[in-house]
């Protein structure tokens, strides 16, 4: 279960505590801190990484407020290009399972919170779901391994203008934090950088579409 946004705990149990060091942060701290960076937190496709997402406290309120930029869209295929894009720079790395899994599921409830009864174009919410997978890896920041040992990837998601398209390019962790000669994917500026060296790369698929890039995944190392 996600943590409880209507209360001030910020622990699951004790255990965890003493075995993980899990502690939550305070949603009011987790805003406190977001206004620090409250232009970049209110830019559509501002890159954030969380190392230890936890169940998503810092996240759910970084696509909170991508998504209110999207109040006055009228068009339904619109607002779901432009939810991907917002949903797209949120990164997270944690090292529980049923932590990631619940972080995924609430970045999920939300974007479904936010369109409400609106119709959503077959395949959006399958994408959506695909996204969040390959956004919300399950690993440790420390050691730039995923829980089964592999190299932590992410995904650079970069919208085709006019076209309801995205491209995708996968760089290695470990890559985007030690490099010295480029900037990483997450940069000081919050700029959406270049590399050259991507382990994949992959040709445009059209917004509703983008889950059919699991079937290439497998060869993706």
């Amino acid at each position: 279960m996600p943590s409880n946004e209507n209360t001030k705990s910020q622990i699951k149990s004790r255990k965890r505590v003493a075995q993980h060091g899990e502690v939550f942060t305070n949603p009011r701290e987790v805003n406190a801190m977001l206004d620090l960076v409250r232009d970049e937190s209110f830019r559509l496709d501002s890159r954030f990484l969380e190392p230890a997402c936890g169940d998503g406290n810092f996240l759910i309120e970084i696509l909170r407020r991508k998504l209110s930029l999207l109040k006055d869209i009228k068009s339904p295929t619109e607002w779901e290009f432009q939810s991907l894009i917002a949903v797209g720079s949120c990164y997270g790395i944690e090292l529980l399972e049923d932590n990631a899994e619940a972080c995924r599921l609430r970045l999920f409830t939300e974007v479904r919170k936010q369109v409400g009864k609106k119709y959503c174009t077959q395949g959006y919410e399958e994408s959506l779901r695909y996204m969040l997978r390959k956004n919300i890896v399950c690993g440790d920041a420390l050691t730039y391994r995923t829980a089964d040992g592999k190299p932590i990837t992410f995904c650079e998601w970069t919208p085709i203008a006019g076209s309801m398209q995205f491209s995708r390019r996968d760089f290695q962790f470990d890559f985007l934090v030690n490099q010295t000669h480029q900037y990483s994917l997450f940069d000081e500026q919050g700029e959406a950088q270049s590399f050259d060296e991507p382990i994949k790369s992959y040709p445009p698929i059209h917004y509703t579409q983008l889950y059919r890039y699991e079937e290439q995944d497998t060869h993706s190392i």
